[in-house]
């Protein structure tokens, strides 16, 4: 039902780009007969506004990943700077929660680790929604933040780095192996607010799979028994993406897309002063209005990741109408 319910509004989608494209041109003509400019003008504005939609979803159905409609787990991890970067976290794991909101996408904080004095040390959110996973698969890498400190008491500008990873959530159709074996398992007490139980008790999992150095944790629930089924969840989900990562690196020779992220491999500097600018390394895109893209506004971005990995370049921009 889900998956008739996804190729009905795909469906949808399309006859109405195509009959608002007969219908602006309709407009158009009869604007030029009667020598109506305004009209003209209008449709022409639709026209554009129109042909923007037409490139998301051109880029949306070119999602045919073997995981890109699966929901994803999103993590953030502040990077060397204390509270900068950690608040630089924050800020980064509140974007995109914004952009999963405006999406009408269900989200879920599996592990938050707070700061010391402000801000995230690390915090992992379960995204679920149609091709979840397919838009954020880019946005892996890391994140740079420019602007005049808040905890600085001389107000000097600093620079702070975060880590995003994105990694794909797997269904009961997808088989991974894990042995237990190969991993070590810690329960510790979970931090921040919660619960009656939640820092009374060793309820937070832990795990560690030794062969790749992957660690994974949840604790966001009260039983170490739930805690521990979501983590295991997790860890084989990022096995899963790492697995994809290898496929997709020995079919491709796109180097400078495959690379292994790292602190030393930025995507994207957002700049707050001392001018405003938000760039991504990567494609080029660029944007003045930094506090709209920390509220959310990256489609811009992730529609220009995704198509540079599908078709090697940037996406088309929209042509002026004449």
């Amino acid at each position: 039902m889900r998956e008739r319910q996804q190729l009905e509004d795909s469906i949808k989608a399309y006859m109405e780009i195509e009959n608002g494209l007969y219908d602006h041109l309709d407009l158009i003509a009869l604007g030029e007969e009667e020598g109506d400019a305004d009209v003209v003008s209008e449709a022409e504005t639709a026209l554009k506004e129109l042909a923007r939609t037409a490139q998301k979803r051109e880029v949306e159905a070119l999602l045919s990943g073997e995981a890109d409609t699966n929901d994803t787990f999103l993590e953030v991890h502040a990077g060397a700077g204390g509270t900068e970067s950690q608040d630089w976290a924050q800020m980064l794991s509140r974007m995109y929660l914004r952009w999963a909101e405006d999406r009408q996408y269900k989200t879920e904080i599996i592990e938050s680790s707070a700061g010391e004095e402000a801000g995230l040390k690390s915090m992992t959110i379960l995204i679920k929604g149609h091709n979840a996973y397919g838009w954020l698969k880019t946005e892996s890498g890391v994140h740079r933040l420019v602007r005049i400190s808040p905890f600085d008491s001389n107000a000097r500008r600093h620079t702070s780095f975060a880590s995003v990873w994105v990694y794909p959530s797997i269904n009961d159709e997808i088989n991974i192996d894990v042995k237990e074996s190969d991993c070590r398992i810690d329960t510790y007490r979970a931090s921040g607010a919660g619960g009656q139980h939640v820092n009374t008790t060793d309820s937070a999992v832990r795990i560690t799979h030794i062969p790749t150095g992957i660690v994974v944790q949840c604790q966001n629930e009260r039983s170490q028994h739930k805690n521990r089924a979501t983590a295991w969840n997790m860890l084989k989900a990022r096995l899963y993406e790492q697995e994809l990562k290898k496929r997709e690196e020995e079919a491709e020779s796109e180097a400078a897309s495959k690379t292994e992220i790292g602190w030393g491999h930025q995507i994207r500097s957002y700049v707050l002063q001392p001018y405003q600018l938000v760039k991504d390394l990567r494609t080029g895109v660029e944007s003045t209005n930094p506090s709209g893209v920390l509220d959310g506004d990256i489609d811009e971005f992730v529609e220009a990741a995704l198509a540079q990995r599908i078709h090697g370049g940037g996406p088309d921009e929209v042509q002026d109408i004449e």
